[in-house]
């Protein structure tokens, strides 16, 4: 699928009074809670003012200030406006553009507070473990940061840092997040969303697991072990612990930094290391960012990141092979069966028209025999924004429709598929590479292959 706006979405000394670490961190979560409810607080505020009112939404300044807010938090409240970004219509448009584009600006752990979250690891003795280990990151996220280490075999490591009380912050930024979706799905009318909290949370609950995310390398590696170009680390079990994750270091070029002809062999390969696993085992990475894959002087595509999986039921992937089918051979009532077949229920004739025709724009790609970009941006500068608006409009004619909980994560996910896409200013025939994939699926097939893997990996 291409990218779419989704029809969704130092440490310093201590004290002479020593506070225990845990109260510590409550003050932390408190004073977190507090600038998270002012800011849903605002947005809540606006959104009525625009419903009720008839008053400006939003200003730019203060969607940019909100984004900068939660920048600031790091956390899971960033993936949560990251997720509600992608849903054009259940945020006004200011909110919407910043959120898409959110990324945290919060400095990274010190090195006194990455020593101490070592030790808290794998002991006191933690640094005899490595044979060198830089306690400045390499590279800092919404959840954690990444540090280069070496083995005592001279093997360069990766050693992924989850940042303190993550677990805390999931459950307090959870609590509100219920509450925000009452609210956009009003403001909405078009959309019913407010039963996604569950799925959001339980992805995030997921993405914090770091012993889980070692269990989906293995996955990816057995299922993309064939595809000699793409490459996965391999983690180191007795430098891990569900905190923190050691595997082996990759070595690439990032692929923004290639030129042209490169990127687009870099998207090609990005594309099956995104559709083969999904599409032959129905295991989705959900969060593609260029900053997740690097290219290796051999053109091997190294993949970095697993914390954010999604396992899929086989009739779902039948529904997206279905309705690309469907697309090809322009049959309506296939097409109406595969949004049955990803949970969207109870569509009256406007309603499943609507759907349609966003499924005709959202696999155009798909479709198109020839060498062409994934897509292109609209006049509103964002890819899909005008079509994406006005099926949300013929939505909410047609009395609304709730989006099934599996469909917010691979929209999600197809976004910033697309957006990596876009960004390399890739040119490829996708619809060769997806009709590759998809030849000889197998609804049975998949869920057996599904099974084995999963067993094997401990997923």
């Amino acid at each position: 699928m291409a990218s779419h706006p989704s029809l969704l979405l130092p440490e310093g000394r201590r004290s002479p009074v020593r506070t225990p670490i845990r109260t510590r961190e409550r003050g932390k979560m408190t004073r977190r809670g507090r600038k998270i409810t002012a800011a849903a607080g605002g947005v809540a505020l606006r959104m009525a003012g625009k419903k009720y009112l008839s008053l400006p939404t939003a200003s730019p300044a203060h969607a940019a200030a909100l984004a900068a807010s939660l920048g600031e938090l790091k956390g899971p409240v960033m993936k949560i406006a990251q997720f509600l970004g992608t849903i054009p219509g259940l945020l006004p448009e200011e909110y919407m553009r910043v959120f898409t584009r959110l990324q945290t600006n919060a400095p990274p752990m010190g090195p006194h507070l990455v020593a101490r979250r070592m030790r808290g690891e794998l002991g006191e003795n933690w640094q005899s473990r490595f044979a060198d280990f830089e306690l400045h990151p390499r590279f800092a996220a919404s959840l954690g940061q990444v540090h280069l280490a070496r083995g005592h075999g001279g093997e360069r490591l990766a050693c992924k840092l989850q940042y303190p009380g993550m677990a805390d912050a999931v459950a307090g930024d959870l609590a509100q997040l219920g509450t925000a979706l009452r609210i956009m799905e009003k403001w909405s009318g078009a959309l019913r969303v407010s039963s996604l909290a569950e799925e959001i949370g339980a992805r995030l609950a997921e993405e914090l697991d770091y012993r889980r995310e070692a269990c989906a390398m293995r996955a990816f590696s057995r299922m993309l072990a064939d595809e000699g170009q793409i490459a996965v680390p391999e983690s180191v079990a007795e430098l891990s612990t569900s905190a923190l994750l050691t595997m082996s270091w990759l070595d690439g070029t990032p692929l923004l930094e290639l030129p042209q002809e490169a990127r687009n062999e870099a998207a090609r390969l990005l594309f099956r290391a995104w559709y083969l696993p999904f599409l032959h085992a129905g295991i989705l990475h959900g969060d593609p960012h260029p900053g997740n894959y690097t290219l290796g002087e051999t053109g091997t595509l190294n993949l970095l990141d697993f914390g954010c999986i999604r396992i899929f039921p086989a009739r779902f992937v039948k529904g997206v092979v279905d309705l690309w089918k469907a697309l090809l051979a322009k049959d309506e009532a296939g097409m109406d069966a595969a949004f049955a077949l990803w949970g969207f229920a109870g569509l009256n004739e406007d309603a499943k028209a609507a759907l349609r025709r966003w499924a005709a724009f959202l696999y155009d790609a798909l479709i198109d025999d020839r060498e062409r970009p994934i897509g292109t941006l609209d006049s509103t500068g964002l890819y899909g924004r005008e079509i994406a608006a006005e099926t949300h409009q013929a939505l909410k004619k047609a009395g609304g429709v709730a989006i099934p909980p599996e469909f917010v994560f691979i929209d999600r996910a197809a976004l910033g598929l697309g957006s990596v896409f876009l960004r390399l200013g890739a040119t490829v025939n996708w619809r060769r590479e997806f009709a590759a994939l998809a030849e000889g699926f197998n609804e049975n097939t998949l869920a057996r292959k599904q099974r084995t893997i999963l067993t094997q990996s401990g997923l």
